[in-house]
């Protein structure tokens, strides 16, 4: 196969007090930590030798400011690409919330007064369809569940897959394909390896 086959990198926003604190940032809109501003900069340092035909990110400044800091201050805001609605479970511990609802678990229940799974799954599947019609490499910039959900749905998953695949601040991750168009794959998942110590 001679013709070279589209990519979709995906960046995580980075960090946030919120990430740090383990709270469920959805629609708060939180600014990065300095911590957060340097790991930007170093995920923009390892992709500034990639041209990309489009840039997206999500409207919330965690993601948006980590995509200016990179390096690509004249990126689109997707509002499909914002993080989960959380709605009650906002800024809530994953400890708080199973202590209240035993068992929940939200790439398969949603969230009360929220985003339901098949509201994000739809978002994502939007995102996708335009990806797909551009057929070239893109920079994605958004938040760590919306890319799972993302990811899984990109490879035939439900979003419940989402679930199966960790995801870090400022990571850099690839979706791509296999063989030809009709083979979706993941071709690179959560590398932090620009990240220098702090």
């Amino acid at each position: 196969m001679s013709a070279k086959l589209p990519m979709v990198y995906l960046a995580r926003h980075g960090e946030t007090a919120w990430t740090l604190s383990g709270q469920h940032t959805g629609l708060t809109d939180l600014p990065l930590t300095p911590n957060g501003e340097r790991n930007a900069k170093q995920l923009g340092e390892r992709l500034k030798a990639i041209t990309f035909a489009k840039v997206f990110a999500s409207p919330l400044q965690r993601a948006s400011r980590s995509c200016a800091i990179a390096g690509y201050d004249a990126a689109e805001i997707d509002p499909d690409l914002v993080e989960w609605d959380y709605g009650d479970y906002e800024g809530l511990k994953t400890a708080e919330i199973v202590a209240k609802n035993p068992g929940w678990n939200l790439f398969n229940d949603g969230v009360p007064n929220g985003e339901t799974v098949r509201e994000a799954s739809d978002r994502v599947d939007r995102v996708i369809a335009r990806l797909r019609a551009i057929n070239d490499t893109v920079l994605l910039f958004s938040s760590g569940h919306t890319l799972r959900t993302l990811a899984a749905r990109w490879i035939g998953l439900p979003a419940s897959g989402g679930q199966l695949l960790a995801l870090g601040t400022a990571s850099l991750s690839i979706l791509g394909y296999d063989h030809n168009l009709s083979e979706p794959v993941i071709k690179l998942w959560n590398d932090q390896s620009h990240i220098a110590a702090s």
